[in-house]
């Protein structure tokens, strides 16, 4: 199979779709890579290194497009890229659809068969492509919220960790799971006084085991939820409904309760966010102020630490990008019951029904497909 990895475009993104490490495993399997002009680079890999590891460099993402009949990138394709997309050709990324009715519309009339990172399963449950990028995106929510936090960026002034004889911020993550308990992880470290709000008691109780008194766990519901707030300094978003859109759990009334000053953290926002006030927002500007509360919103936080991001999400990647380019999407589907999970388009056709339904979009299951 000839497959192709395109630069990203998407703002600051600096990830690549396949390291050259990945490149020398399809090379090895028999397959030929193209890979367009400094796609690498943000990530620590210059072109030089793309060719030692056999594949071809291409001058502009149309000749990846054109050629390839496998597209491996790492965000969601923009407007002008999903123009260049073609009936038959596989999209191997993530796409984060629910939210996002134009890309929906772009990828189902292109043709093409789509498979999301973000909703392939794992055989011990999870879902083993997103979680490296939640743990990125969850380790770095204190970090920039600490900053998002000093009085020059908005904030209430409010050392994360305190010092001796000043309280330590107050933290609340919404969401125990991966990038929850990343999020968690981090910002006890930094000294904080951290809570922790979920719905499951399995999470809760982990938690709980895995940090002891250095961590308050709290069922969640809206009303333990709405009290929490009012004394938050900092509020991570870090819920997850595999594939569909995150629920609102923070409202405008309740962001009305919040210090002036006081910061989120959306690390949901890929799947629509789940503060009612947020939106996505780019690393050039990854903040703005509602309600006197400091929004960070980055739709692509991993991005920031590109080659920490890019080796992480590779190494989570790379047995499914092999499996695809040896026996086809459709054989590599049927055959494996997780990467079926991950095919949200496929000519035309809408075949993941989390995204369906958020979209009010007809579903086709996936067994019609494959015949």
């Amino acid at each position: 199979m000839l497959v192709g990895v395109p630069k990203e475009i998407k703002d600051n993104e600096f990830r690549v779709g396949m390291t050259p490490a990945a490149v020398a495993e399809l090379v090895h399997h028999g397959h030929q890579v193209i890979v367009e002009k400094a796609a690498g680079l943000g990530s620590g890999s210059p072109d030089e290194e793309y060719v030692r590891a056999g594949a071809q460099i291409a001058a502009a993402a149309a000749d990846i497009f054109a050629r390839a009949e496998m597209i491996v990138k790492v965000k969601e394709p923009l407007a002008e890229e999903r123009k260049l997309l073609r009936r038959g050709q596989i999209l191997f990324t993530y796409l984060h659809l629910a939210p996002d009715l134009e890309q929906t519309r772009g990828l189902m009339a292109s043709g093409a068969t789509c498979i999301a990172y973000e909703t392939v399963t794992g055989p011990q449950g999870g879902l083993p492509l997103l979680t490296p990028m939640s743990e990125v995106a969850g380790r770095l929510a204190p970090q920039v919220g600490a900053h998002a936090l000093e009085k020059a960026q908005g904030g209430r002034g409010v050392l994360l960790g305190g010092v001796p004889g000043v309280a330590a911020a107050n933290v609340l993550v919404l969401g125990g799971g991966v990038s929850g308990t990343h999020a968690a992880t981090i910002a006890v470290g930094m000294g904080a006084s951290v809570t922790v709000v979920d719905r499951s008691h399995e999470a809760l109780r982990r938690l709980s085991a895995q940090f002891g008194s250095a961590l308050r766990t709290v069922y969640s519901t809206r009303a333990s939820i709405a009290d929490l707030v009012t004394r938050a300094d900092l509020v991570i978003g870090a819920v997850l409904l595999p594939g569909a859109a995150a629920p609102k759990l923070i409202t405008r009334a309740m962001l009305a309760t919040m210090r002036p000053g006081a910061v989120i953290v959306d690390v949901a926002i890929d799947q629509g966010g789940c503060f009612e006030s947020s939106h996505a927002t780019t690393h050039a500007e990854p903040t703005y102020i509602v309600d006197g509360v400091v929004h960070y919103c980055v739709a692509n936080m991993p991005g920031a630490v590109a080659r920490t991001s890019a080796f992480a999400l590779n190494n989570a990647t790379l047995p499914f990008t092999l499996a695809l380019a040896d026996k086809g999407w459709k054989k590599a589907c049927t055959e494996d019951a997780h990467l079926r999970a991950g095919l949200n388009v496929h000519a035309g056709l809408l075949t993941y029904e989390a995204v369906a339904s958020a979209l009010a979009k007809p579903f086709t299951p996936v067994d019609s497909v494959l015949g």
